[in-house]
C-alpha cells in the first residue's frame, strides 16, 4: 500500500496534493532501515489550508442525519478490514512491532469506527428530570466543530481512530495531524480509507510533515474548537499553556512513570509473567508500560532472578521474521535516550545491570536493572524503551509513596490478599489500577474517553491469557 497515489501528499478538502513547501522526506523500515515510502512536509500554510477546508465543510456534516454520517464511517471501517493484511504489515514495517502488537493496533482503529457509528445513532442527548412541575427539560450532544488530532508514532492507527471516529460521528470535521516517524499508516492510510468511503471533501483532512512545523502549527491554530494531543507531557504542557492564554479547549494524554508494586504476599512467578507484559509490550513504547518495579525486601531477590530468566530468555530482531518477541526501537534517537540517559546514567549512580544493557542497532535487548534509587533516571523518567527497573522497599506504606510521588496513568499490583490489593489500589494515584494482571491482559473499555481521572480498578478473576514469551524459560509459568 505504500506505493499508493497518496504517497508523499497531503489529504486536504477531498484532494490529495503536495505539500505548498514541494517538500518530502523518507519513511523507513525500522528493522531493516529500507525506505518504504515518502511523506509531504507540510507547514503552516497547509494547516490553514485544512483547518479553512474542515470550517466549510462543517455545518453540511453535522446537518446531515445519524445514520448518513454512520454510513459514511461503516464504510470506512469496511475498506480497513478488506486491507486488513496489508495495514498490520505496514504497522510491523513502519513501527517495528511484532505480530501480535500490529493485529491489536489495526483491529481497535476498526473496533472503534464501528463503536462511533452505532454510538451516534443511539443517543442525541438526555431527558432530564425537570427543575420544577410543568417544565420539561432535554440536553443535546451538539457538536463542537472543527477538532485538530495530533498523535504519537506508537499506536498510530487506533490512538488516531479513537478520537477521529467519535468526533466525526457527532458531527465534527477533523484535521490530522499523524507523527512524522509512522506518516503512512498513521495518516496517508487513513485519508485512503476515508476518501474511499466517500466522506464529503473537508471532513477529514491528513497534514503530515514534522513536529516544528506542521504539528506546532496545528496545536496553535485559532480556528479549532477542541485540540486532541496524544504523546509526551513536555508537548503537553507547552500545548496546555497556549490554550490557556485564549481559553482554548484542548484534551490531552500524557506521559507518566507507571508503577508496578510486588508486596511481600505476592506470586513471584505470576508477578514476574505479568511484567514482561507491563514493561515490555511494544518494547516498552508505551504511555501505560510500567516504568517503576517498586518490590517489598520479602521477595525481591526472587522477583529479580525471575525477571532476570525471563528477560535474558527473549528474542529480539526483525518483527517479519516471525519468529522474535521484541522488534527494534522506533529511532536512533529514542535507542540514545534509553542507553544513554537512562540505563547509563543510573548504572553510574549505582544501578545494576542483571541481563541486557546492550544493543545492535535499534534492537536493544531486554534490560534488569537492580539496586534503583528514587533519583536515579531510570526510576524518574517515561522509559519508553525495554528496561524494567527494579527499587526495593521495606513496607507497604513506603511502596505507596514511592509510587504516588510521580505522575502515572496505570499502575498495578500483586498480592495474595486481593482486600489488601484494593486498599493499595484506592491510595494510588493513578487513573487505572490492576490487581494481579498486567496493563493489556485486562482493560477498561472507554477509560480515557474524556481523559479524565476518573479511576478504575480491576480484579484479576480468571486465569491469566498471557503470552507464551512471559513464561519462565526454566518451566515455572
Amino acid at each position: 500500500m505504500t506505493s499508493s497515489p497518496a504517497a508523499g501528499q497531503l489529504y486536504i478538502d477531498g484532494v490529495f496534493c503536495p505539500p505548498a513547501s514541494g517538500r518530502t522526506a523518507t519513511v523507513t523500515d525500522k528493522a531493516t532501515g529500507a525506505v518504504i515510502g515518502s511523506y509531504g512536509l507540510g507547514d503552516a500554510a497547509d494547516v490553514d489550508r485544512a483547518v479553512a477546508a474542515a470550517r466549510a465543510a462543517q455545518p453540511a456534516w453535522a446537518a446531515l442525519g445519524a445514520p448518513e454520517r454512520a454510513a459514511g464511517l461503516r464504510r470506512f471501517a469496511e475498506y480497513l478490514q478488506a486491507h486488513y493484511e496489508d495495514l498490520v504489515r505496514q504497522s510491523m514495517r513502519e513501527t517495528g512491532g511484532v505480530r501480535a502488537k500490529a493485529d491489536d493496533e489495526v483491529s481497535t482503529g476498526i473496533k472503534q469506527l464501528q463503536i462511533s457509528m452505532v454510538q451516534a445513532t443511539e443517543n442525541a442527548g438526555d431527558l432530564l428530570p425537570p427543575y420544577k412541575a410543568g417544565k420539561l427539560s432535554m440536553s443535546r450532544a451538539v457538536p463542537l466543530g472543527v477538532i485538530g488530532v495530533i498523535t504519537p508514532w506508537n499506536y498510530p492507527v487506533n490512538l488516531a481512530l479513537r478520537a477521529v471516529a467519535p468526533a466525526l460521528a457527532f458531527g465534527n470535521t477533523v484535521v490530522l495531524k499523524p507523527a512524522e516517524l509512522t506518516p503512512v499508516i498513521g495518516g496517508q492510510l487513513l485519508a485512503e480509507a476515508a476518501d474511499a468511503a466517500g466522506l464529503p471533501p473537508g471532513v477529514f483532512n491528513v497534514v503530515t510533515g514534522d513536529g516544528p512545523e506542521a504539528g506546532h502549527a496545528l496545536a496553535e491554530h485559532t480556528g479549532l474548537d477542541l485540540m486532541d494531543f496524544t504523546g509526551s507531557r513536555e508537548v503537553g504542557l507547552a500545548i496546555a499553556a497556549s490554550a490557556a492564554a485564549t481559553l482554548r479547549p484542548i484534551r490531552l494524554e500524557l506521559g507518566g512513570s507507571n508503577a508496578f508494586l510486588v508486596l511481600d504476599d505476592a506470586d513471584v512467578d505470576l508477578a514476574a509473567s505479568c511484567a514482561m507484559v507491563a514493561s515490555l509490550e511494544f518494547q516498552g513504547q508505551t504511555c501505560i508500560s510500567a516504568s517503576r518495579h517498586i518490590v517489598m525486601r520479602a521477595v525481591a531477590d526472587r522477583y529479580l532472578d525471575a525477571l532476570t530468566r525471563r528477560a535474558a530468555a527473549l528474542r529480539v530482531g526483525d518483527p517479519l521474521s516471525g519468529e522474535v518477541e521484541q522488534g527494534p526501537l522506533i529511532s536512533e534517537k529514542q535507542r540514545d535516550r534509553v542507553h544513554h540517559d537512562i540505563v547509563g546514567a543510573s548504572v553510574a549512580m549505582g544501578a545494576e545491570i542483571r541481563t541486557g544493557g546492550s544493543y545492535d542497532g535499534l534492537f536493544y535487548r531486554p534490560t534488569v536493572l537492580a539496586n534503583v534509587t528514587a533519583k536515579m533516571p531510570a526510576f524518574i523518567e517515561e522509559i519508553f524503551g525495554p528496561v524494567l527497573p527494579v527499587t526495593v522497599v521495606d513496607t507497604e506504606e513506603e511502596a505507596i509513596a514511592l509510587a504516588n510521588g510521580l505522575p502515572m496513568l496505570m499502575d498495578s499490583v500483586f498480592t495474595a490478599d486481593l482486600i489488601r490489593g484494593l486498599g493499595v489500589a484506592e491510595r494510588l494515584e493513578a487513573g487505572e489500577v490492576h490487581i494481579n494482571d498486567a496493563h493489556a491482559r485486562h482493560g477498561a473499555d472507554d477509560q480515557m474517553g474524556g481523559f479524565t481521572r476518573r479511576q478504575w480498578i480491576g480484579v484479576q478473576r480468571t486465569p491469566l491469557a498471557l503470552p507464551e514469551w512471559t513464561a519462565d524459560p526454566a518451566g515455572r509459568a
